[in-house]
């Protein structure tokens, strides 16, 4: 079992099967009621979310508004985001806070770590929304700086497929799920799970990452308690 897990989700997943752009009560009560039934007495968990489901960066601008501004746009999608699975996660009665690396005072609190870890230490889970603070920057790299401030014994990427694929399983029907991978077989291979840059912080920080499905109920928790689900993404 794991002692500090940091849990990353895609905006995407707060969304509904038929429009992922939006935020859709069921999906997010669904959420919410996986990471409560998957907290494990001794097992600290963070979160890093993302915003695609309101705003896509840089591809959204369509070349209208420039890359800095959009991405900023991106990182305050991400803090709606927080807000909302805060307050889902609160219904289910889990104490959380919310940490942004913009400061939005009245909104949430600015990201402090050592606030951040004694948050942590008093079983409170805590959301790290607003990306890393910067533009040109994914909520994936956000996920693994994240990890790395908190000491955080593996990342769990919790997406819309079984694990990582030999290709994209929705377009290639003879993709084969990976179950265990290193870090450099994955960066020369070119698998799209993460971005180069959060993947090779995690190698840097020998930080191991999780892929699985979020959408098959139980396995949350299954992960937490050091199950076999999905693809393991590790050093040699």
């Amino acid at each position: 079992m794991y002692k500090r897990v940091l849990l990353k989700l895609s905006g995407e997943a707060l969304g509904s099967p038929g429009d992922s752009r939006s935020i859709n009560p069921p999906a997010l009560t669904f959420i919410a009621k996986e990471i409560a039934k998957g907290l494990q007495r001794g097992t600290r968990l963070a979160l890093v979310i993302g915003g695609g489901n309101i705003w896509r960066g840089a591809r959204d601008g369509n070349g209208m508004i420039d890359r800095v501004t959009s991405d900023n746009m991106g990182m305050l999608a991400t803090i709606i985001n927080a807000m909302a699975l805060q307050s889902a996660l609160e219904h289910e009665g889990v104490s959380t806070r919310v940490q942004t690396a913009i400061e939005l005072s009245r909104l949430a609190e600015p990201f402090i770590r050592r606030r951040a870890l004694r948050h942590l230490e008093k079983d409170r889970v805590v959301i790290f929304a607003g990306g890393t603070g910067n533009p040109y920057f994914t909520t994936d790299t956000a996920a693994a700086l994240r990890a790395a401030e908190i000491h955080a014994d593996v990342i769990f990427k919790a997406t819309q497929v079984d694990g990582v694929y030999t290709s994209d399983p929705k377009k290639d029907p003879k993709a084969k799920l990976i179950k265990d991978i290193t870090y450099m077989s994955a960066i020369n291979k070119g698998l799209k799970f993460m971005d180069a840059s959060a993947l090779t912080l995690c190698m840097e920080n020998n930080i191991p990452i999780l892929v699985f499905n979020l959408h098959k109920p139980g396995n949350i928790r299954r992960a937490m308690r050091g199950e076999k689900v999905g693809t393991l993404i590790r050093q040699d």
